[in-house]
């Protein structure tokens, strides 16, 4: 390990966000050394995801410390936050001083409206590529992309690599190779359909319909 210098990370909940979002990258940093990690949120109060999950913040916009790494992730119910001035203001205030500004999946909306992307490349869940492009992000169709101090991860799963990418970045590829490992992360997928391109045009029409039936999305109307 030849970097141990330590590091304050930020995750954002909030309700009606994909708990593998960032569940994926905290399990990531969770194992890495000299890592302080905020569950953060408006409140202390439980966050409830789009799959039911309750998780309990630590740390409230109010008094969160300066971070090294800010984290957002997406979410089913994204659209009734996604304009929410108190977590837009939040973005760009620890963006305007962390060392590397990020998201997963659908996060690179937030980090759009809140102007962190202006100039950069990011990636988002496959659904959510118009959307991004529409606030004048150039999208990438990686599992992570990586633009100078601002890196994205795709959809969901792609939280994992994006976090062993981070951790690769803060403590070099050894120690992100030992986490992986520890983590036991050798994916072995039933189908060959994790991406539009794999799935075909019919698989993801279908996709699109199926998710538009969601009971987390009838709540969120």
């Amino acid at each position: 390990m030849t970097n141990l210098q330590n590091y304050t990370i930020g995750l954002v909940f909030y309700p009606g966000m994909t708990s593998l979002d960032i569940l994926g990258p905290q399990q990531v940093f969770s194992g890495l050394p000299g890592v302080k990690i905020h569950r953060i949120w408006k409140t202390l109060d439980p966050v409830k995801t789009d799959d039911g999950m309750m998780v309990l913040p630590d740390t409230t916009f109010e008094n969160c410390p300066r971070l090294d790494v800010i984290c957002v992730g997406g979410g089913l119910e994204m659209l009734a936050i996604e304009d929410d001035p108190e977590i837009l203001a939040f973005l760009r205030e620890q963006g305007s001083t962390a060392k590397f500004i990020t998201s997963v999946c659908g996060g690179s909306i937030l980090l759009a409206k809140a102007g962190l992307l202006e100039g950069y490349r990011a990636a988002t869940h496959w659904a959510a590529r118009e959307q991004l492009a529409a606030l004048g992000v150039e999208v990438g169709t990686e599992r992570v992309v990586v633009d100078r101090n601002r890196i994205t991860g795709g959809g969901v799963t792609a939280g994992i690599d994006f976090g062993l990418t981070i951790a690769s970045i803060l403590y070099g590829e050894e120690t992100a190779k030992i986490v992986q490992l520890l983590l036991e992360y050798n994916p072995a997928p039933p189908f060959d359909t994790g991406s539009p391109e794999k799935a075909g045009p019919k698989l993801v029409n279908k996709a699109m319909l199926f998710m538009q039936q969601m009971p987390s999305l009838e709540l969120a109307k």
